[in-house]
């Protein structure tokens, strides 16, 4: 029987889906790997390895103390180009875990007398003035150091890019006029902008920037000597890891926008070896200044009254998200192109910071591994997949079958139009092609539209999302408006 064209039409359709499986099936290989298999956790090492293979993470440092004994574990690569493996020197911004060290130079400055945790920040800061529902409110520097000022967690895209020291100043007033999620003090929304507001404060009361004050007074006292906040002005050091994000399932090399409105929520640069005095002043071990030494011990004891609660028993006071049965203290760190983890028992004296080059929950899966099996617990299996490469596999998967699509539209538009020999054919054209036009232009509007109905931005994607998102989006808009073209050729 002779095939007809709606049944030729049918046949290449059915070619042309089996054939991008076939293709996304090779292209997401890793990703759909990771999804399927669990990993092993026979061996810390196995452990480790597993997760960075399954998170596309180069390169991990671990720190684990215990019974007075530190030890250092590296692997993988610092930069992958010219071979160069991770060791205890290899420097790593931590991300959100510099707000602890923030969180400490607030401590001292308030136990000197030179501020108090309930002042208003306006008193040092009269040009920022957020309000709640059109009404100017008062935030006290306890509402900042808990993140329960109000402020949006999405306000860390108002924070402008740029590595000059006006750029905290530029923060603020990006800040000042900020309409709050809340009203101050009455619930608790993480927002590492808090932390650049507390920084900008510090600088107002000492006089000097914030990096050189921290660096004075805490990192040099624990002997944190090869510690620095990136500004994206220094000179890199040989040791610094190269930074990467992930593609396709595949890391690559990555040196993210610098933001230096935001140095004292994310970009200190340190080491394992520093790293080493940080963990055990936490857990009052080590030669530590006794101004010092008090004002952590008070950034482990918060009144619960004033502290973020996150969830029951949880709360965040001073940098550290902290239970408040085990006394356990933690925070992640994320910044575009690295990660860490750290999770100490300030009175076990048990800890445990990882650091890596890829922002990725590598290192926060693999911190809780190693501290429950410090505390007899078995390793789990990595049962879940991390959010980035997750985002990173829909979006290469996407990629495939949109261009396989526009491929399709291409050749069609080639062949130019066929027409229906009926008027009732016509007619039904007509009105698909109506139909066709107005769901792409709602598609058109979603693809475009999206990112600013979660409170992202372009911005927002391009630094911290898979490029594979960006790449997803605009072919996505190319197929969207090669099907109206298409339709148009039977609008009329």
């Amino acid at each position: 029987m002779k095939k007809t064209p709606r049944r030729k039409e049918m046949l290449l359709k059915g070619i042309a889906m089996l054939l991008s499986v076939i293709l996304a099936t090779a292209v997401c290989w890793h990703e759909i790997g990771t999804l399927l298999t669990s990993g092993k956790v026979d061996s810390e090492s196995a452990m480790v390895q597993s997760i960075m293979d399954k998170t596309a993470t180069p390169g991990v440092a671990i720190l684990s103390a215990t019974g007075g004994k530190t030890e250092f574990k590296t692997y993988g690569y610092a930069d992958k180009a010219q071979g160069k493996e991770v060791t205890a020197d290899s420097l790593f911004e931590i991300g959100s875990t510099t707000k602890a060290f923030t969180a400490l130079a607030v401590i001292m400055l308030q136990d000197q007398g030179d501020l108090a945790y309930t002042d208003d920040v306006s008193q040092y800061l009269p040009e920022f003035a957020p309000t709640y529902k059109g009404d100017k409110v008062k935030i006290t520097i306890n509402q900042l150091l808990a993140h329960t000022s109000g402020i949006p967690s999405w306000s860390i895209r108002l924070i402008p890019e740029g590595s000059g020291q006006e750029q905290l100043a530029a923060t603020i007033h990006k800040m000042s006029s900020l309409a709050l999620d809340t009203n101050p003090g009455s619930a608790y929304q993480y927002a590492t902008v808090n932390y650049d507001i507390l920084a900008a404060v510090i600088e107002r009361v000492t006089g000097r920037s914030y990096q050189e004050y921290v660096t004075e007074h805490i990192l040099k006292p624990l002997g944190m000597n090869d510690s620095y906040f990136s500004t994206g002005q220094e000179w890199k050091p040989e040791p610094l890891a190269q930074g990467y994000r992930v593609f396709f399932g595949k890391s690559m090399a990555y040196d993210a926008p610098r933001y230096y409105g935001n140095i004292a929520a994310g970009y200190l640069v340190t080491n394992l070896k520093d790293l080493q005095h940080w963990v055990n002043a936490q857990m009052g071990s080590g030669e530590v200044p006794d101004n010092l030494r008090k004002a952590i011990q008070q950034s482990h004891e918060p009144d619960l009254l004033t502290t973020g609660h996150e969830a029951e028993n949880q709360f965040y006071a001073f940098g550290w998200s902290q239970d408040r049965e085990t006394r356990v203290i933690r925070h992640s760190g994320s910044n575009p192109n690295y990660s860490s983890q750290a999770i100490i028992d300030p009175e076990r004296k048990e800890g445990v910071f990882v650091l890596a080059n890829l922002n990725s929950t590598a290192p926060t899966l693999i911190a809780q591994n190693i501290y429950d099996n410090m505390q007899g617990q078995p390793m789990k299996t990595f049962k879940y997949d991390d959010t980035y490469i997750l985002m990173d596999g829909i979006g290469s998967l996407l990629v495939v079958l949109t261009v396989i699509g526009i491929t399709f539209k291409l050749i069609r538009l080639a062949g130019g139009r066929s027409d229906f020999a009926t008027e009732k054919g016509i007619r039904r054209q007509k009105i698909k092609a109506r139909v066709t036009l107005f769901i792409r232009a709602l598609l058109l509007l979603l693809v475009l539209g999206w990112p600013f109905l979660v409170n992202y931005n372009y911005t927002m994607i391009s630094v911290w999302m898979s490029y594979s998102v960006l790449l997803w989006m605009g072919l996505a808009s190319l197929s969207c408006v090669l099907s109206m073209i298409l339709a148009g050729r039977h609008w009329r």
